[in-house]
Parts: C-alpha cells; structure tokens; sequence
C-alpha cells in the first residue's frame, strides 16, 4: 500500500540531475520506503505546511523540501519543491521559505486552471 505519490517540481528535478547516480538511487529509494511506510527518519514535517524527504548518503543529508496536495480525492500527492545538501542540523529558515513560496504558486496555478 502506497500513503502517497510524490511528483517532482522542476527545481526537484534539476538538483536530481545534477547529483551522482549511486546519490540519485538512494534518493529514489528511500522516497519508494517512505510512500510505503510513512516513516519520520524518511519523511518529516518542518514547518508551515512544508516536510522534508530526507537521505543520508555518502557523509551527506540530502534534503527535498515538499508538501502535500490533497485536493485529488483519488490520490494523495507529495509534491517536491526543491534540493539541497544539508550543512547545518537544522534546515535553514531560508529553504523552508522558498518551498513555501512555490507550493503557493503551485495551488495557485492549479486553482486557476
């Protein structure tokens, strides 16, 4: 049973591209675990309706900011806004504005549809 899909934003996407390829499947992996189990050391809630699928690889904290859109009665999607590495224990104030800002942009271009 899958708790929900995740779709990539195009800044997702481009950060993706542009890691390794041992990086990008262990990305793929722990996203495939977490729509199947939910589980919080894979994906958490930050702030503001923002949540962070996370992977550690290589000495590194991969992070990909998301949210959820639930307006689908069919399927929940995770909706991923955007990557980075982490170099601090907490995820910079920074960040979580800018996914903020694109999940507002994503609802509104959707409502407006």
């Amino acid at each position: 049973m899958r708790y929900f899909e995740t779709i990539f934003l195009e800044e997702a996407n481009e950060f993706i591209a542009g890691l390794d390829s041992k990086s990008i499947k262990k990305i793929f992996y722990n996203i495939d675990l977490a729509e199947q189990t939910n589980d919080p050391r894979l994906f958490k809630k930050l702030q503001n309706d923002i949540w962070e699928l996370r992977t550690k690889f290589a000495g590194l904290q991969i992070r990909l900011l998301s949210f959820w859109d639930k307006t689908d009665n069919k399927i929940t999607l995770v909706i991923a806004t955007h990557g980075f590495v982490k170099k601090v224990d907490k995820v910079p104030i920074s960040e979580i504005e800018h996914a903020t800002k694109l999940r507002e942009k994503y609802f509104n271009s959707k409502h407006n549809k």
